[in-house]
């Protein structure tokens, strides 16, 4: 018994020093690595097919292709009796089309409205589908110190993001399988005037089982619940 201690001791003592040995570039570098080897995300340009279920609604199936280096974007959804579809070229908006299921939801509104909403799309898709190669991104604040935590009963190396004002002021926390550096879940949090964390608002999303698109590993089911009381609020499937 006291052999099997000493190990355990070990262990755990070897697990707290990658922690204080790794700093949170290198944490991003090694998740990088393990996601986009081939350093393939730049060049980026595909087609993505999710689908997201949500309790009491009807599923939305949705059609994106992002091109990168052609900066092109373009969705189409259909959700029960609602689709529409937009398109984003070199930042300036397509021709976007809503049924009468969309207008009845949304609303009629001016064409600059739908182009923020085309935009707000490209803006979500190309972020979370480009994780976590986007935390290189301008703007980006990677926090030196990379914790150890347990999140669900599993430990993680946890990697603290924020942003600069000019981008978004929702404080990030990014969790990473210490043994293959793989994104498994991520989590944020609004913040006051202070800029300090608002605990009982933001998300966090449960990453698991991943699709290789274009040799980059892209986690393939996101499920999403409240932080405060873990409520759940969907998942995006990832479809072939």
């Amino acid at each position: 018994m006291r052999f099997l201690s000493i190990i355990i001791i070990a262990i755990i003592s070897i697990q707290s020093l990658v922690a204080q040995n790794i700093n949170g570039q290198m944490l991003l570098e090694r998740s990088i690595e393990y996601h986009d080897p081939n350093q393939k995300w730049t060049t980026f340009s595909g087609e993505l097919y999710i689908t997201m279920e949500t309790p009491n609604s009807p599923n939305r199936d949705s059609k994106i292709q992002i091109n990168l280096p052609l900066e092109y974007f373009y969705i189409n959804s259909i959700q029960g009796d609602i689709s529409y579809e937009f398109t984003v070229n070199k930042g300036d908006c397509g021709t976007s089309t809503m049924n009468a299921g969309a207008i009845k939801k949304f609303g009629t509104l001016p064409k600059d409205a739908w182009c923020d909403k085309a935009k707000l799309y490209k803006n979500y898709y190309t972020y979370l589908y480009g994780l976590p190669m986007k935390l290189k991104d301008p703007g980006t604040i990677i926090d030196d110190t990379v914790e150890r935590k347990s999140f669900k009963g599993k430990d993680f190396l946890v990697l603290k993001v924020s942003y600069d004002k000019s981008v978004g002021s929702d404080v990030w926390y990014f969790y990473f399988n210490p043994k293959t550096y793989a994104m498994e879940i991520y989590q944020f949090f609004k913040t006051d005037k202070n800029g300090e964390l608002k605990l009982d608002s933001g998300e966090y999303i449960l990453l698991t089982d991943t699709k290789t698109i274009n040799a980059i590993k892209i986690p393939k089911i996101r499920a999403w619940y409240y932080n405060k009381d873990d409520t759940y609020l969907g998942t995006d499937i990832l479809k072939d």
